[in-house]
């Protein structure tokens, strides 16, 4: 799934312990963990996967959640990419 959706708090909260890391930013979960939910169900949590598509990777993976938003260098590439999807009326204060 995409980064930061909540497949580390799902699987903690079927767990009903904290057998996965969770966080508010992207990359808390580095690799692949199994989770063994009874003798019979066991889950896999693994960190976030960002489809390739037609975007050039720097203004897609903001826009997927796959960085921290901390961390970008130029926050208003992304931001201006997310204006032009949002129609005018939805983005004016009136």
């Amino acid at each position: 799934g995409y980064p930061n959706v909540g497949k580390s708090s799902l699987i903690n909260s079927l767990k009903r312990s904290r057998a996965c890391g969770v966080g508010a930013t992207p990359g808390v979960t580095r690799c692949l963990q199994a989770v063994q939910l009874d003798r019979h169900i066991q889950l896999l949590d693994c960190p976030g996967v960002v489809m390739e598509t037609g975007t050039p990777p720097a203004a897609a993976a903001p826009l997927r959640g796959a960085l921290d938003p901390q961390r970008l260098r130029d926050p208003l590439g992304p931001a201006a990419a997310i204006l032009r999807r949002c129609p005018p009326e939805q983005v004016g204060g009136g």
